[in-house]
């Protein structure tokens, strides 16, 4: 009896190796095994077993399901029958022995498998699934090749009724951004990433879906010489900019040609040279304000000031872009034109002091709104005015995913501060 009983826990456990290994197999993320891949033979099997989940599944199926014919055929024909007999000898009503014998082996083998076979197993799994991927993968390669002919049997009859079912297709196994968003606030949670961390790498997502329109200083926020200015006139400009690179525009067409850099006006009034705008004045590139912000970051990256202007369709002049521009995408708004002007401030009773000009993406991500509240538009001002249709009076607001949007300052036309106030 008692070889028959460790035969049988041997086969439990032997069932939760093989639920063990399914489930860390299948939980393993292969952008962590992939380092791992040149180094350890183990992360190579366990990747190349994952590319073919069909025939990993299959194996590992046809070993539980051995297991359990296993288990089953010896706790009812053994184990039942000796605890019968026992129950017999004690005096108990053969009927009753019978019934109690082969039931109670059935209720004990259940949940000793149930335990030891699968819950427990599954937990190691999921706890560290990289790492014990890497333990059992090259056993279960080399049950997959002695299972081959069986594996395949089942593989191709499983994709039969896949296709009967409408699913004519490989899975494609593809990461969403909520699911980076989710491993990030993980990592966060985890202690692996600071909160700047955190808040750059949101960044750098928020980056690849704006553009150029979305990241550009507006046109009614650049300052700029007159191409038509005297000498005296653009330096006493050029020091009341404090800019180092200065748009230059012709004010007869409203054309702006180029920039003129504080460097080069430093060296010519340095000289005592007459400030010849036309002369200093150098070309910068121009970009389309529907252009990604991927690409306007690569023309920064060869331009020589690291500046572009922005130009829609209809060839008017919309603003400029510098690199510091697409560093403040990445690391989140924090002041305005103005220093002193922050882009979201707290106040005392919880609500929200939201300047128009805040990008609408990175506002929505902070206060976890759905992305599509501000429409075509880039800024909390145009959130504003997509949802209410119209340009709002001071005073005027709306409600919206649980939050009260209040307009607080106009400045002219453009709405300067919103109210936000949680519902």
């Amino acid at each position: 009896m008692i070889v028959e009983l460790l035969t049988i826990l041997g086969l439990i456990c032997l069932n939760g190796v093989l639920a063990l290994s399914e489930m860390a197999i299948v939980s393993a993320r292969p952008a962590r095994l992939k380092p791992m891949e040149a180094k350890s033979r183990g992360a190579a099997a366990a990747l190349r077993l994952a590319e073919h989940p069909g025939r990993f599944l299959s194996t590992v199926q046809i070993g539980i399901t051995l297991v359990g014919i296993l288990s089953g055929a010896l706790s009812g024909a053994t184990l039942g029958s000796r605890l019968t007999q026992l129950l017999v000898a004690r005096g108990v009503d053969p009927e009753w022995a019978g019934n109690i014998g082969v039931g109670g082996v059935v209720v004990a083998i259940t949940y000793v498998s149930l335990i030891v076979g699968e819950l427990v197993p599954k937990q190691l799994a999921l706890r560290n699934p990289e790492g014990l991927a890497i333990a059992v993968a090259p056993a279960m390669t080399v049950l997959s090749k002695v299972a081959a002919p069986v594996v395949w049997v089942l593989d191709r009859s499983g994709k039969v009724l896949l296709w009967l079912l409408g699913q004519r297709g490989d899975s494609a196994s593809r990461v969403t951004e909520e699911e980076v968003h989710t491993i990030l606030a993980e990592a966060h949670e985890g202690g692996v990433l600071e909160d700047e961390e955190r808040e750059m790498m949101k960044g750098v997502m928020r980056l690849s879906d704006r553009s150029a329109k979305a990241l550009m200083t507006p046109r009614r926020d650049v300052e700029m010489l007159d191409l038509a200015m005297t000498g005296p006139e653009a330096v006493a400009a050029m020091r009341r900019i404090g800019r180092p690179r200065v748009p230059v525009e012709n004010r007869e067409t409203g054309e702006v040609l180029g920039i003129v850099t504080l460097s080069d006006a430093f060296n010519a009034v340095s000289r005592r040279e007459a400030l010849d705008i036309r002369a200093l004045m150098q070309e910068v590139p121009v970009v389309s304000d529907r252009a990604d912000a991927l690409d306007v970051l690569e023309i920064l990256r060869t331009a020589p000031h690291s500046m572009a202007l922005v130009y829609d369709e209809y060839g008017h002049f919309e603003g400029i872009i510098t690199s510091g521009d697409v560093l403040e995408a990445i690391t989140g708004a924090v002041a305005a034109n103005d220093d002193d002007e922050p882009a979201m401030v707290t106040r005392e009773d919880g609500s929200l002091l939201v300047a128009g000009w805040m990008p609408a993406d990175e506002f929505c991500d902070r206060l976890d709104l759905p992305r599509d509240m501000a429409g075509d538009y880039d800024t909390v001002a145009g959130l504003v005015l997509h949802q209410m249709r119209r340009l709002p009076g001071l005073g005027e607001g709306f409600t919206a995913h649980g939050h009260r949007f209040e307009v607080l300052d106009l400045d002219g036309l453009r709405i300067d501060k919103v109210l936000v106030t949680a519902v």
